[in-house]
């Protein structure tokens, strides 16, 4: 007999404050022209809160030309997080703005907690930048195109790359890497993540300050100069053991202070 994994549960999704209904989910279905933020949350509590908040206020300005109040985001996920009846969640904040709307809708949608996968992952690099990396936001058909291929390629996840085989981000992550004396992290377009963000903030802090370099696959400032290389994003952090077919040595003591420096930054209540 033919045994199946369980279907992952059905996120909880509200609009506005409200449930979702047949009619208010035709606007992401019809109008998915938006940006969003995505947040782990941990007993009601969100590492880079203010960041989160930034980031949807910064992005709607520019996209619909008004702002995204944070109070009433905080609102809105408090109120997500107790229709859910979770305290530990993976929430996303989508903004909208349909047409003849007077304000940005916000959808906001809340799911069990989830972790970056255990384990060292591989990275294949492919031809891709996205267009305004700098804007979160939802429906990226090449990231989700190139993170297939990676998949049936053998590898974990697809490698962002410009012109020259320039480095610029993950599909769904940022890079950094170790040259032995600081994290280096791109120096490219992309998409500057809360936890880079917060990791970034906090080696500043422990008097480690990391820097911002260009990286490339091959030549002098290939990725085979460098020690060890790791991903984050909301998820988490994860070590890098191979991209394309440079392999890397996880390094524990870099990885274990990472994860000091990310865990040591307190979490603000939504």
């Amino acid at each position: 007999m033919t045994t199946h994994p369980p279907a992952a549960p059905l996120p909880h999704i509200e609009f506005d404050g409200l449930p979702a209904t047949e009619e208010n989910l035709r606007i992401p279905a019809l109008y998915g022209f938006g940006h969003f933020t995505a947040a782990q949350v941990q007993d009601g509590r969100v590492r880079g809160l203010g960041l989160h908040l930034a980031r949807l206020d910064a992005a709607n300005r520019e996209l619909f030309a008004r702002p995204v109040d944070g109070d009433r985001v905080r609102e809105l996920v408090r109120h997500a997080l107790d229709g859910a009846g979770l305290r530990d969640a993976s929430v996303r904040v989508n903004g909208y703005l349909p047409p003849g709307a007077a304000r940005t809708t916000l959808m906001v949608t809340v799911r069990e907690p989830a972790v970056i996968p255990a384990g060292a992952r591989s990275l294949m690099s492919v031809p891709y930048v996205r267009t305004a990396p700098h804007i979160k936001r939802p429906g990226e058909f090449g990231q989700t195109y190139y993170g297939i291929l990676a998949g049936r390629a053998g590898f974990d996840e697809a490698l962002l790359t410009a012109p020259g085989g320039v480095v610029t981000e993950g599909a769904v992550t940022n890079i950094g890497f170790w040259d032995g004396t600081s994290v280096v992290w791109p120096d490219a377009p992309a998409l500057v993540g809360v936890t880079m963000t917060l990791l970034e903030q906090g080696l500043a802090r422990s008097g480690r300050p990391s820097v911002r370099r260009p990286v490339t696959l091959e030549g002098p400032g290939g990725v085979g100069r460098y020690r060890a290389a790791f991903v984050c994003n909301s998820q988490g952090i994860a070590p890098v053991r191979r991209i394309d077919g440079t392999e890397f040595t996880v390094d524990e003591d870099l990885m274990r202070d990472l994860g000091t420096v990310h865990d040591s930054t307190p979490a603000d209540t939504v």
